[in-house]
């Protein structure tokens, strides 16, 4: 094996161990917290769930990830996620909830209420989705691993989503 392919296939791995790392959240440490390990959120192509295809037909084989207490699936159809975008698409995300078990508190907003933290540093954002889970831009100020906390109705999960750089991309590198 030449010495770039093993120079790539060792990027490749270096890259793609990064991206699975599970976070290190503890009772006392936030989900989000700058002391978070990675990305563990998995982007998912199988089939989405009975209770998150309402409204698609066939085959609903489209980008998406998970909730970490399933939740919440976050359908991506900007994929790939891009921070400062040069290609002219949206980074649309379409937010379903799984059906509570249990009322939804009648104190609490109905709005999704997203506060994401970049890994790795203490870069944190706040977006909302007004009314509550559904179709969504979901824009966010920098590349990288970004874990979301999500609230709405009184209910909460969590999630990481990567947005890839938007001007390696459209430069080609």
């Amino acid at each position: 094996m030449g010495a770039w392919r093993r120079l790539a296939l060792g990027s490749a791995v270096v890259l793609a161990a990064g991206c699975t790392t599970t976070p290190s959240a503890t009772p006392d440490t936030p989900t989000g917290a700058s002391a978070a390990t990675g990305c563990g959120s998995r982007i998912e192509t199988e089939a989405l769930p009975d209770w998150a295809d309402a409204g698609f037909s066939g085959d609903t084989r489209v980008p998406h990830v998970f909730g970490a207490k399933g939740e919440i699936v976050a359908v991506l159809f900007g994929h790939p996620l891009t921070a400062d975008r040069q290609d002219g698409a949206n980074n649309k995300i379409l937010w379903v909830a799984r059906r509570a078990s249990t009322p939804a508190d009648p104190a609490a907003s109905a709005d999704l209420v997203i506060t994401a933290f970049l890994d790795g540093t203490d870069t944190r954002v706040s977006r909302e989705v007004t009314g509550g889970p559904g179709p969504s831009i979901i824009d966010l100020p920098r590349s990288g691993c970004w874990h979301l906390d999500l609230r709405w109705s009184g209910r909460t999960d969590t999630m990481d989503l990567v947005y890839a750089d938007g001007r390696a991309t459209a430069s080609g590198t």
